[in-house]
């Protein structure tokens, strides 16, 4: 994994914070889905889910709305399949499944659509249109984005607001959010409605 902060002005941090912000809300508009048909297979609630999206959320590139549903699918998988989950499938006995809730500093998942990186400089996607970046790259390092499969691109903001990509140059298993490293199965940006019914 490749881990590069940004060096965002005022203004590319606030568009920042803006597709963040759309982002979660998209992943909140999806969560009710995933609920209600007990989903999270990526095709299927694309299907279920896409029409919908682009109607209700028209700023929001249809790219992104795609890539809202993979995070979400990627979010319940480990919630309600992971074995040290508390709200694994096996414990809720068939009941109805807790609503998932993403707060507004959820990471954003970009793919080659919506980023790419050429010659040391970053084209991102915004609401407002793309903003640039120059990164400071070893020569190894960019040779991975030319010789390796990009499998990941995830935009993130710290404690202190400070946004940072991670690049992920290998298959992304199950368990990778900063929370399950940390020992915690449900990633520390979502909210389970229930999650104190079932501790």
């Amino acid at each position: 994994m490749l881990w590069i902060p940004l060096n965002a002005s005022e203004e590319q941090h606030a568009r920042l914070l803006a597709l963040q912000k759309a982002f979660a809300e998209l992943c909140n508009a999806l969560a009710p889905i995933v609920q209600e048909h007990r989903c999270w297979h990526r095709v299927t609630l694309h299907h279920l889910a896409y029409r919908t999206l682009r109607t209700q959320f028209p700023s929001v590139g249809s790219q992104m709305v795609c890539n809202a549903i993979y995070s979400v699918c990627r979010a319940a998988r480990t919630v309600f399949q992971h074995p040290a989950s508390p709200m694994h499938l096996s414990r809720l006995e068939g009941n109805k499944l807790p609503l998932l809730r993403f707060s507004e500093s959820c990471p954003v998942y970009f793919d080659r659509h919506t980023l790419s990186v050429k010659a040391g400089q970053l084209s991102m996607y915004t609401l407002d249109g793309r903003i640039h970046f120059r990164l400071a790259l070893s020569p190894a390092d960019e040779a991975r984005f030319h010789s390796e499969k990009l499998y990941e691109v995830v935009l993130s903001r710290a404690a202190d607001g400070q946004f940072a990509l991670s690049f992920w140059f290998t298959e992304v298993p199950g368990s990778t959010s900063a929370s399950e490293r940390q020992g915690s199965i449900v990633p520390e940006y979502i909210k389970v409605e229930t999650l104190h019914e079932l501790r």
